[in-house]
């Protein structure tokens, strides 16, 4: 018993970090981590962009200087990342306000589309038009066509809004992978 405690012990005292690990192995769980993290960038409930950073970090982490990445390209993946959330999240009430909604139609697409994540994947679409006809009507007082209208620009700028983070997160994991393969 006390032989194999000893043997633990010594290995875990010759363990120096994330240093030792394999560049294979750090490349995989960098792989897996920005796959999953595109994938975030189209399923709401997944923070695909905040995955995609930590993939860098631990990529890091893991090779040290040997990973080929700069301070500053962390600086780039965060300024990315919060760009994308603030479009994202304006998409919708954009979209309704550029087809001529009103600020409660606007409202109603941004607190549609938070209530239409939970109800994934028809409810990414359907939350923020349901979300802007009902305030359109209720505190708008608009008329059909109008709060029509405006869904439909809700649900354009929701479309749009997807597409952006999408874009976004392809944007960021090529600037990792250029920058970890030291291309900028």
């Amino acid at each position: 018993m006390q032989h194999w405690l000893m043997q633990f012990s010594q290995c875990f005292v010759a363990w120096q970090g994330w240093g030792t690990v394999g560049v294979t192995f750090a490349w995989v769980v960098t792989s897996i981590l920005l796959v999953l993290g595109l994938v975030g960038s189209v399923i709401p409930v997944i923070p695909g962009h905040l995955i995609i950073l930590a993939a860098a970090i631990i990529h890091g982490l893991m090779l040290g200087e040997n990973s080929g990445l700069r301070w500053w390209s962390f600086l780039i993946l965060i300024a990315l990342l919060s760009i994308s959330q603030i479009l994202e999240i304006v998409s919708g009430a954009a979209g309704t306000k550029w087809f001529g909604g009103t600020k409660w139609g606007a409202w109603g697409a941004f607190v549609g589309g938070l209530v239409g994540m939970f109800f994934f994947p028809i409810g990414i679409i359907l939350g923020p038009l349901i979300g802007c006809l009902l305030f359109e009507k209720c505190f708008a007082t608009q008329e059909n066509k109008a709060a029509l209208s405006s869904g439909v620009g809700s649900v354009v700028g929701t479309v749009t809004g997807m597409l952006i983070k999408v874009a976004f997160g392809i944007v960021m994991i090529v600037w990792f992978v250029l920058d970890a393969l030291e291309v900028v």
